[in-house]
């Protein structure tokens, strides 16, 4: 149990700790409300090189110049919506980490559902042809006279034997 708990810190230890690493001690800013904004803008922004990586957690140079520019506007007295809008005006949706839902990404938000949706059908399609199947050939019909022939031959071989 003890074990568990200091293998749990450590690695949260180490997750905090890896956040940091990418913002260097030069770009902070010394109002702590400013730079905490600034820390919140940033972990929503894409890193345009990594592509996977929050600016605030990226060591590209492009990361440092866009997290320095987010300080930047906000030591100037805009707000964060103001610096977003003005990120995205200048690089596109492409570098929110999170897409807003608007026209032009509803593809993109809504595909997974429309994909569960159409899988459902599918399933319940095949479902009910496969039960519409069973019922019909539960349904007898009047055997043919060369079926009744081969039915005949088979029982007097059985019975024969």
């Amino acid at each position: 149990m003890i074990f568990c708990r200091l293998i749990t810190s450590i690695v949260v230890f180490f997750v905090i700790l890896s956040s940091a690493w990418a913002v260097e001690p030069d770009e902070r800013l010394a109002n702590p409300v400013l730079e905490t904004r600034a820390r919140a803008i940033s972990a929503e922004l894409r890193c345009l090189v990594c592509q996977n990586q929050s600016i605030d957690d990226s060591n590209a140079p492009l990361a440092r110049d866009l997290r320095l520019l987010v300080r930047e506007m906000l030591s100037a007295g805009k707000s964060d919506a103001e610096v977003m809008t003005f990120l995205i005006e200048k690089f596109g949706e492409f570098v929110l980490l999170r897409p807003r839902f608007i026209a032009r990404n509803a593809l993109l938000w809504l595909a997974p559902f429309a994909l569960l949706v159409g899988v459902m059908i599918a399933v319940w399609q095949r479902r009910r042809s496969i039960l519409v199947g069973a019922v019909t050939a539960d349904e007898s019909r009047p055997l043919s006279n060369d079926e009744k022939r081969q039915l005949e031959k088979i029982l007097t071989d059985e019975t024969a034997r």
